[in-house]
């Protein structure tokens, strides 16, 4: 029963105790640069969910052949891999949120998550470990993006996810559309997101 009950620690940690946006305030680029709707946020969390999940899974795998002078260049090249393979996908399937997103899918390879968890932990540990390791953190990093972009939709363009629930007379506070109402919007949820989980920022 110990086992379960720590990958089930595993995971959760990413998403509550370690969460990436609120907690550890990681990755602050495709943060603040993309979540200025509910879409785009799930759309950048998604993409790097996926790349997280590929690159612990494959350093996971090839740890013990890759010589440690060349292990941080080489991580990089399997992250990148995994990006190109995003941005090909988005491209080809949802050209809209490639559009959306634009410059923000091959700057996932330098996302500090990404290669602090491939050193951190998947080049530490065995499979199972690091792909629910990447699961939590990219849960918790998917859900995090999709808050801060509904709440900044919500009070900026009265929508969620493209449906206008006001009408197009109705004042909103267009501020939080803007890059400086993602900083402002991120403040208050981490500030409320700690609060609830009893951390102090």
């Amino acid at each position: 029963m110990a086992e379960p009950l720590n990958q089930t620690q595993n995971f959760l940690k990413g998403i509550i105790k370690e969460n990436p946006t609120f907690v550890m305030l990681l990755g602050m680029c495709p943060t603040l640069g993309v979540t200025s709707s509910a879409y785009n946020g799930l759309g950048m969390g998604v993409a790097t969910a996926f790349v997280l999940l590929m690159s612990n899974v494959a350093v996971s795998l090839v740890k013990n052949v890759i010589p440690a002078k060349v292990r941080i260049p080489a991580f990089i090249i399997i992250i990148a891999s995994f990006v190109t393979v995003v941005e090909m996908i988005l491209e080809a399937f949802v050209p809209f949120l490639y559009e959306q997103l634009g410059i923000f899918i091959p700057l996932i390879v330098v996302n500090c998550i990404i290669l602090g968890r491939a050193e951190a932990f998947a080049s530490k540990n065995n499979l199972l470990s690091s792909a629910i390791d990447a699961l939590g953190m990219g849960v918790g990093f998917t859900l995090a993006l999709t808050v801060l972009g509904s709440v900044r939709e919500i009070l900026g363009s009265g929508s969620l996810f493209g449906l206008k629930f006001v009408s197009d007379n109705a004042n909103t506070f267009i501020l939080f559309i803007l890059p400086p109402g993602a900083f402002i919007a991120l403040a208050y949820l981490s500030v409320i997101f700690n609060k609830l989980t009893n951390k102090t920022l």
